[in-house]
């Protein structure tokens, strides 16, 4: 443990696997630990380690964590000012990650996310601009931008005769406004689309601190037909309370439980739960994080309702999002 600490410190880029014989809760343990450290880490195993192990973990060491730790650090590299002024400009737009019906392959919706399309630096993830436009009260700016361009893109899908649902991520500190769910229905039907066709999803970045505001949003919108999505649950305020205090008609669980699903047998039964829970709550469960056909099998082996993740599709453009659905038709 001492040596994990000291690679988090000093040496956050290596790769790291932990290999132990000692029981699968405390290994799991020490691997949150050393992540908590900043350790670079692929996983953990129990003995007998296997190649098959092995090969699962080597697999995540590639291009898209890569990927993803650059992004993580791209938010030293613009001030407030800079994303503002893309949001002004009409830079940010929303790229689309397909969900499935993992029981038949089926599309039936997307998650918009946003990308900042920078005019210098390319596409730019959200990483680098969510956390500054919430601690700075700009998040609602970047949300009434996904939520029109989502449902004009959904309006447009739907004339091609996909009659898909698109999710749209609503962060917490928004709904201290009362006004809010006028406001985004309004928007919503503006653009000629059924509310029933949009998806928010509440992400819990802190805990809710105006509750009886946040709750009156939150039955409005569900009153006025929109779809509500509990995010990343088991992850930080996101509970069962929550589940208890909100009419949720979805449940989706948090990607880093079905990344480690394989090597950890705590993760594969909270996941188990949350998804005998959800059906037992008559709410649709969603697993999000799907990188291998493994996890794909053994999700719908467990009767998980729907999933996304690299594996199906990664976030795409709307154009490159409308051919996909035109080929999920013809297949």
């Amino acid at each position: 443990m001492e040596f994990l600490r000291h690679i988090g410190n000093s040496h956050s880029s290596i790769a790291t696997i932990i290999m132990s014989a000692l029981d699968g809760a405390l290994i799991d343990s020490v691997r949150k630990m050393a992540s908590a450290y900043g350790t670079y880490l692929l996983g953990a195993i129990e003995n007998p380690i296997t190649p098959a192990n092995l090969e699962t973990l080597f697999s995540l060491f590639k291009s898209r964590d890569v990927k993803q730790r650059k992004e993580l650090n791209q938010g030293s590299l613009f001030t407030l000012g800079e994303i503002l002024e893309g949001l002004t400009n009409g830079d940010f737009v929303p790229f689309f990650q397909p969900k499935i019906q993992l029981s038949s392959g089926r599309l039936i919706g997307a998650e918009a996310l946003a990308r900042w399309v920078h005019p210098e630096r390319g596409v730019i993830a959200p990483y680098a601009f969510i956390d500054l436009l919430e601690k700075s009260g700009n998040i609602d700016i970047l949300t009434f931008i996904m939520l029109e361009e989502s449902a004009k893109a959904c309006k447009l899908i739907h004339g091609q005769g996909h009659k898909i649902s698109i999710s749209v991520n609503l962060s917490l500190t928004s709904l201290a406004d009362t006004k809010l769910a006028d406001k985004i229905t309004r928007v919503v039907s503006e653009s000629g689309l059924d509310p029933k066709y949009i998806i928010l999803e509440i992400t819990e970045t802190a805990a809710m601190t105006e509750m009886a505001p946040a709750l009156e949003n939150l039955a409005r919108l569900r009153m006025k037909g929109f779809g509500l999505s509990i995010d990343d649950y088991g992850t930080g305020y996101s509970s069962m309370q929550q589940i208890a205090r909100i009419a949720f008609t979805e449940l989706k669980i948090d990607q880093s439980f079905v990344r480690e699903m394989t090597t950890s047998n705590v993760s594969k039964v909270l996941i188990n739960s949350s998804i005998e829970m959800a059906t037992k709550l008559q709410i649709k469960c969603t697993a999000e994080g799907i990188e291998t056909k493994n996890d794909l099998e053994q999700l719908k082996g467990m009767n998980c309702d729907l999933g996304q993740g690299y594996y199906i599709a990664k976030p795409m453009s709307f154009e490159n999002f409308l051919k996909f659905c035109n080929q999920s038709l013809s297949n």
